[in-house]
């Protein structure tokens, strides 16, 4: 096969890798914004809808309802809590727009992969170091270290492809 077919072949699949990870990113931005409401739901497909977390036997179930009646007491009293997490959705919005240099010129815009890639790691000690001082339980902590690990594996396969074969 022609190396021009070998590198176009390429091109396309780290196109269609890092297009699903920059929708993921905006996806996962524009969750933040319906926190109250999404729980709600989670919580009412759960058969919670009028419980009280002492009410639940279970961890996931407890902390589904801690977190919705917390958020239910803040936004009702300070409303404007709520603007920071609309910024953390705009936060993912625009890491996504990064990824768009990457996507047109990968080689020329590796470092935005690199920095994607640390940024991810970053997310362990965080989750790890501020988990605990916000009272947040471990599982939780794990699965927001999972984002991290799970963000780095295709950023970290792309950087590789970019590396090695030129893209």
């Amino acid at each position: 096969m022609p190396p021009e077919l070998s590198n176009a072949a390429l091109l396309r699949k780290f196109r269609i890798v890092l297009g699903f990870f920059m929708i993921a990113l905006v996806l996962n931005g524009l969750t933040a914004f319906p926190l109250e409401r999404e729980l709600a739901l989670v919580c009412s497909a759960r058969g919670l809808e009028q419980l009280h977390p002492s009410d639940v036997h279970n961890n996931l179930d407890s902390w589904l309802l801690t977190v919705r009646d917390g958020l239910g007491e803040v936004y009702a009293k300070h409303p404007w809590i709520a603007y920071g997490t609309d910024w953390l959705a705009f936060a993912h919005i625009v890491m996504a727009v990064f990824f768009v240099g990457a996507y047109v010129d990968p080689v020329r815009n590796v470092w935005v992969l690199q920095a994607g890639l640390a940024a991810c790691f970053l997310v362990v000690p965080l989750a790890l170091v501020c988990g605990p001082i916000r009272h947040i339980p471990l599982g939780w902590r794990l699965i927001d270290c999972s984002f991290g690990a799970f963000g780095a594996v295709p950023l970290w396969v792309m950087g590789y492809w970019i590396v090695a074969e030129k893209v």
